[in-house]
């Protein structure tokens, strides 16, 4: 237990760093076959494919490397798309479900992912997810949400959501860069938020949900959704 500045001062040591200004197959993978990933002096320019509805047109980015235990993530993201609907998810510690067919190590049944539909996520992994930047029809009202999925319940989204949503937060602006941290320490999870005019913190609590302990960090865009992302990182407690 503790708040976010005191987490924050911890000795974080990096274990994962890409500032995304090159070859992005070097540290990750990707679900789907319709994005499109362009590198520069300013990162990685991230866009899922343009039609509304087609789950083939869903992107995620996985890292190759897995992280176990209490951990920090450091990036810039820089919304790039104007749409009024749709979300981006960061998934935090993902891991299959273990039934058969989707194994704790989700590289081995990536090929389920090729048409990355969300509900193959929720329904067969064990994860935390930030949806952020997220909106439900109006540019104007955007939500932040954690989740932590509850996989082969045939239940579906049901009960994943962590208290509390976070409404209307001014975040996300198109072009407008944004500084994120994101703390995990035992049954603590925030989310720091920072641009030029604004900063905002959002906390969950863990502890009414099965733990997650290990797994991958993914970046997940709904059709329609573009970023860039610069200097990913990733830390461990020494």
């Amino acid at each position: 237990m503790g708040t976010f500045w005191q987490l924050e001062q911890l000795p974080w040591e990096t274990v994962f760093f890409d500032s995304f200004t090159s070859d992005w197959q070097n540290q990750w993978t990707l679900d789907g076959e319709l994005a499109t990933l362009t590198h520069s002096a300013q990162g990685l320019d991230y866009y899922a494919g343009t039609k509304w509805k087609d789950d083939a047109h869903h992107a995620v980015l996985w890292t190759k490397q897995s992280f176990a235990g209490d951990l920090r993530i450091d990036y810039t993201y820089t919304r790039l798309d104007t749409s009024r609907r749709g979300v981006n998810i960061l998934y935090v510690q993902a891991t299959g479900s273990g039934a058969e067919g989707y194994e704790a190590d989700i590289s081995q049944w990536a090929d389920k992912r090729v048409v990355p539909t969300m509900s193959k996520y929720f329904r067969h992994m064990n994860s935390l997810h930030i949806s952020y930047a997220a909106h439900g029809g109006s540019i104007e009202k955007d939500y932040i949400r954690a989740r932590r999925y509850l996989p082969e319940r045939e239940k579906g989204l049901a009960g994943t959501a962590i208290p509390e949503d976070y409404f209307d937060t001014g975040l996300f602006d198109t072009g407008v860069p944004h500084e994120i941290t994101v703390i995990k320490k035992g049954d603590d999870f925030f989310m720091y938020i920072r641009n030029p005019s604004q900063t905002y913190l959002c906390h969950w609590k863990l502890g009414d949900f099965p733990p997650i302990t290990e797994g991958r960090i993914g970046l997940r865009h709904m059709y329609t959704r573009g970023a860039r992302y610069q200097n990913f990182r990733i830390s461990h407690l020494k």
